[in-house]
């Protein structure tokens, strides 16, 4: 490890591959060669902020814990929070219109988004529903959120967010789903409670196997999986195939596709892919 001019941390190669090593055995993560620099910016703000004398002081913490608040602020730095709400709308339009109503007509629906990051996407999927079937059959989609980044998950179930994240929302969905910040909160938009305590947000892994959940009529898997390699893409669609009911649909991002990729799910359209079965009820 060394120090530039401007007091970053530089990674050596050596230093750059142990981390790209502890990062895809940990979370799966497969870091190029070119993310030198974003790398060791990002943790070298965690090497300072807790005090450690040297990159293999701190790497050697990072091996020896399997949890804990390091691990889990590493994590949180090496790994991308790129969110918003509504984001790829097509995905909610889809459910809203072809999946939802008669799902829930028939009785709860169980939804998976298995990389919700801050919260976005997981509270996203809630108010369209309230909004586009009413409350009544919203009230039935039982929703569990994960993430790997327990940092991430905190602010997950805060459900805070700035008036600059909130701005792209329909207006009426402010006074309606978000109570605003007053006084030293100004600016700032939470979710109401009784939308918020629908979501059940967990810490999942989704390289090691997963817990006892779902079966789901749903699973979001949105734009993570760009960041693994083939092997791990598999093994991941595999296991979430396990855990979806028959006939329930696995939606990933707009910009990933699993053509080339080894599955047994039915491709519907771009971004959208079903177990085979009879169909969801």
């Amino acid at each position: 490890m060394a120090m530039a001019s401007n007091g970053a941390l530089v990674l050596t190669q050596e230093e750059f591959a142990m981390v790209c090593r502890w990062a895809y055995d940990t979370c799966g993560l497969d870091l190029k060669p070119g993310k030198e620099e974003l790398v060791a910016s990002r943790l070298g703000k965690q090497i300072r902020r807790l005090g450690f004398a040297s990159f293999r002081d701190y790497y050697r913490v990072l091996k020896e814990q399997s949890d804990g608040p390091v691990m889990s602020a590493a994590i949180d730095a090496i790994t991308t929070h790129h969110t918003s709400f509504l984001r790829e709308p097509a995905h909610f339009e889809f459910l809203n219109k072809q999946v939802f109503p008669s799902l829930a007509a028939a009785g709860r629906v169980r939804v998976w988004c298995a990389a919700s990051s801050t919260g976005e996407e997981p509270y996203s999927l809630i108010l369209s529903a309230e909004d586009a079937l009413g409350s009544t059959l919203a009230q039935r989609i039982e929703l569990m959120a994960s993430d790997v980044s327990e940092p991430a998950l905190e602010a997950a179930r805060r459900g805070v967010y700035g008036a600059d994240r909130v701005s792209a929302l329909p207006a009426a969905w402010l006074p309606r789903y978000f109570l605003k910040g007053q006084g030293a909160f100004a600016g700032r938009y939470r979710v109401k409670p009784a939308y918020a305590q629908r979501v059940d947000f967990r810490r999942v892994n989704l390289i090691e196997p997963l817990p006892s959940i779902g079966p789901f009529s749903v699973i979001l898997c949105r734009n993570v999986m760009i960041y693994f390699d083939r092997p791990t893409q598999e093994r991941l669609i595999e296991r979430m195939r396990e855990v979806l009911e028959p006939g329930g649909y696995l939606l990933v991002g707009h910009a990933e596709s699993l053509t080339g990729v080894k599955h047994q799910l039915e491709y519907i359209h771009p971004s959208v892919y079903r177990k085979a079965g009879s169909k969801c009820r």
